[in-house]
């Protein structure tokens, strides 16, 4: 069964698409940590991180290095915070956080709330920055 994932990748599911290549999607999550909160996901569904190939593995990195300088650039923060987790959907991806301090990685905190406007123009602001 496809992952959710694997369903916004399709189209089947709507997503605030940041960027697309032939391997790899980047959406903004929609339940977001922080603003500009951008998932980054290799189009071939393999469930944990570390069991994608090597060059997935390294492509992946890559395609989101360009994800998170267009986020610096967009969102006032500190940097990008990276995390893998992968518990929440059988789908390796990263987390792409803007952050100021190791606290704006908790996952444990409330997650903020944004209108389709809201995320709509986050996801055009960081787009223009790529």
């Amino acid at each position: 069964m496809a992952s959710i994932f694997s369903k916004i990748i399709a189209g089947q599911i709507p997503s605030y698409k940041i960027a697309e290549t032939e391997d790899f999607y980047a959406f903004l999550d929609v339940f977001p940590i922080a603003k500009g909160h951008t998932l980054v996901v290799p189009k071939k569904e393999v469930d944990y991180y570390f069991d994608l190939e090597d060059d997935l593995v390294a492509g992946l990195n890559v395609f989101a290095k360009k994800i998170a300088i267009a986020i610096k650039k967009t969102i006032p923060c500190e940097r990008v915070g990276t995390t893998v987790i992968g518990l929440e959907v059988p789908h390796a991806h990263l987390h792409l956080i803007p952050i100021h301090s190791i606290h704006d990685m908790s996952f444990a905190k409330a997650r903020l709330q944004f209108s389709k406007e809201e995320f709509a123009q986050i996801a055009a602001d960081i787009q223009k920055n790529l």
